[in-house]
């Protein structure tokens, strides 16, 4: 049985559909992303699945169980923590946690084991006297999920959970997911960040509220249907709009290189004259392996959709 199961699930603000017949499911013990722009529909799809809004159509179920129907059922197996989740910034880390349980009904006996655990877990237990307000955005995030976990929820919805947060607090934090997995726990995650994907078993891409693809990493790099050059050098502005005057090419700046999108069916040959004919030397050109934005860029492109990732 999936721990969670999203049938065709619609939400609309008036005339602006958010969710458009979306459908998902996350096993127990595994790790599954969603990626998308800002506008996405990331949000109001996690909010429809832990039942803090309404939607219009479609179906969802949490260890078996309806969310419209069965959510006083649900609600102490489950874990939500928003993209801005609220700490209380004048309580101490500790009294975070006590709070939490209290909400959630956690006995006293049952809170002392599991804060335990949740201290050795997180890395918190040095810092259990500081106030929220004074953690760094790494601490906070892993606050905020031990706020989530003190009463062992079985399926996690995370929003963003590291977005902002710096690269080794987000490694930490995924570390800590991992063995969240490992200990059976379902987990959804949506990320802004294409890297950190490579941690979940699976990756959904969402976009104008439609889900583009779904799969696992190797799953989603076999599907691209074009060819990816670089070039590492970058270009006049001048020579690189003639370049991407070509209907064929789609060039974008990476860093002090450029990087050409091209039909799949274009030799390095081919992408070396369209480089000369625009005036750019092709010393060092060579075809790599797509990555996961550059599958994103194609999937937005063949939607029609616009992207401000």
């Amino acid at each position: 049985m999936n721990a969670i199961e999203v049938h065709r699930l619609s939400k609309a603000y008036g005339p602006i559909t958010a969710v458009s017949k979306f459908s998902l499911s996350v096993e127990s013990g595994e790790i599954v992303a969603l990626a998308g722009p800002d506008g996405a529909g990331k949000t109001s799809l996690f909010r429809s699945i832990c039942n803090l809004i309404d939607f219009e159509e479609g179906e969802v179920r949490i260890l078996g169980h309806d969310v419209r129907s069965e959510f006083d059922i649900i609600k102490p197996m489950l874990g939500y923590m928003p993209e801005t989740f609220s700490l209380y910034p004048d309580l101490s880390v500790e009294e975070n946690l006590k709070f939490f349980a209290g909400i959630f009904g956690v006995r006293r006996t049952d809170f002392e084991i599991r804060k335990k655990y949740l201290y050795e877990f997180s890395g918190l237990g040095a810092f259990a006297r500081r106030r929220a307000q004074h953690l760094s955005g790494g601490m906070k995030q892993k606050l905020a999920l031990c706020c989530n976990l003190i009463h062992q929820p079985k399926v996690l919805i995370l929003d963003e959970p590291t977005k902002g947060v710096d690269p080794l607090s987000r490694r930490q934090f995924w570390e800590i997911l991992k063995r969240l997995r490992d200990e059976g726990t379902a987990i959804l995650a949506a990320t802004p960040y294409m890297d950190e994907l490579n941690h979940a078993r699976r990756t959904a891409f969402m976009a104008g509220g439609r889900k583009l693809a779904e799969g696992t990493l190797q799953d989603l790099i076999a599907s691209y249907t074009g060819s990816i050059f670089v070039l590492p050098a970058l270009p006049k502005e001048e020579k690189i709009g003639l370049l991407a005057a070509s209907k064929e090419l789609k060039v974008q700046r990476v860093g002090a290189s450029l990087r050409i999108h091209a039909p799949k069916a274009m030799s390095l040959d081919e992408i070396a004259k369209s480089l000369s004919d625009a005036g750019i030397e092709s010393a060092g050109l060579r075809q790599v392996s797509p990555n996961l934005e550059d599958i994103f860029v194609e999937l937005i492109a063949r939607e029609g959709l616009e992207s401000n990732a």
